[in-house]
């Protein structure tokens, strides 16, 4: 399979559909899919280690308020790194012809904007979590950017506006 040099510029979308899908296909199959799938799936790994080893062991010594607070952040990385790792594994369907760009441009595909939190929400929680969490927003945004420039959606013709093509039908008959 013939590996492509990728820049995020590369990912504006012209407008047509062809060019969409074309956009599409030169991603998945770039070097910057390939550093961004690998460094998405590195992370779900980590954290997964994390969540059910020492962020395990580190939870269990918080205060009731912290541990409910990493609750609701844990989840919310999870969800998070899920979101990723769904969208990841879309591109890589469409590098490997499993799915065609077109069908990897339907809205159930693509990423949904995120709320953007300035901080975790207790002050407790554990660093590791932490540095978990700003690394899957980091990804998080990342992988949002190349969803927004690649899919684009396809700007529908403009209908003609009825004046104006009413004063050209006029223009048209008394010219003769």
């Amino acid at each position: 399979m013939m590996m492509s040099t990728m820049t995020l510029s590369d990912t504006q979308s012209t407008g047509s559909k062809a060019d969409r899908g074309r956009k599409v296909q030169d991603f998945a199959r770039s070097e910057l899919f390939d550093r961004t799938f690998r460094e998405g799936m590195e992370l779900v790994e980590e954290t997964a280690a994390y969540l059910d080893g020492e962020g395990r062991r580190d939870s269990k010594m918080l205060s009731r308020a912290a541990a409910l607070a990493y609750a609701a952040e844990s989840m919310k990385l999870t969800t998070r790194l899920m979101q990723i790792a769904s969208w990841l594994l879309v591109q890589r369907a469409v590098r490997e012809d499993d799915m065609t760009p077109d069908a990897a441009c339907e809205p159930r595909y693509r990423l949904n904007d995120r709320k953007i939190e300035s901080e975790p929400s207790h002050a407790e929680l554990p660093i590791a979590l932490v540095e978990y969490l700003v690394r899957s927003e980091k990804l998080f945004d990342r992988a949002l950017y190349l969803d927004r420039r690649m899919y684009l959606d396809v700007q529908e013709e403009q209908p003609q506006n009825p004046v104006l093509s009413q004063h050209g039908l006029l223009e048209a008959a008394f010219k003769g």
